[in-house]
């Protein structure tokens, strides 16, 4: 009983795979087709459908040049396509080249700025901001410098006019009083003179 349960077993999974390859067998024959699909099935095909002669495959001369047809467009939709990409890596390459220009360029000009930003032009000389800041602060103290010296230079010359002003007054009032002394001189001789000549009339 045991050993029929098994046979029958066995017997009903063979014949299910038996149905199941040839339904596979079926629709892959259903989707072969010489007029659609892709060039290789078109080749299995012509390989399953032609004739056999000893060793030799027998084949249609209309499926020759059908197939040939079909190897012709797609060899043309290849070229197509392989032109069409092509022409699309040419453009996407001068694209590339156009945009390394301007980078190139960006960065020409990113190097420029932060040149001009880190200098600063000075009687048309390009020059560091520290050394400029040098230059400005030695002309700035040599300014100083020079105020405090002139400064120095005119207390001491109007110390010396003030001095001279003071001498010259001192002379002048010397002079005035030697004048008024020698006049004062002049006018008592006059007088003792006068005095003298009217004696003698007497």
């Amino acid at each position: 009983m045991k050993f029929l349960t098994k046979v029958s077993v066995i017997l009903l999974v063979t014949l299910s795979f038996q149905s199941i390859k040839a339904q596979t067998e079926t629709e892959t024959e259903e989707k072969l087709s010489l007029n659609s699909g892709t060039i290789d099935n078109q080749f299995e095909y012509l390989i399953q459908k032609s004739g056999k002669y000893q060793d030799y495959k027998v084949v249609k001369r209309t499926w020759l040049y059908t197939l040939k047809a079909h190897v012709a467009d797609t060899l043309k939709a290849v070229h197509k396509d392989l032109s069409d990409t092509q022409a699309v890596v040419k453009k996407q390459a001068d694209e590339i080249e156009s945009l390394k220009s301007n980078l190139e360029n960006t960065k020409s000009a990113l190097n420029a700025t932060n040149d001009e930003k880190d200098n600063i032009s000075l009687f048309g000389v390009q020059t560091s901001k520290a050394s400029y800041k040098v230059l400005m602060w030695s002309i700035i103290g040599a300014i100083t410098i020079l105020l405090l010296f002139f400064i120095y230079k005119f207390k001491n010359s109007n110390s010396l006019t003030k001095q001279a002003k003071f001498k010259l007054e001192e002379v002048e009032t010397e002079y005035e009083e030697h004048r008024r002394t020698a006049l004062e001189r002049e006018q008592k001789v006059r007088r003792q003179l006068q005095d003298e000549i009217n004696k003698q009339k007497s």
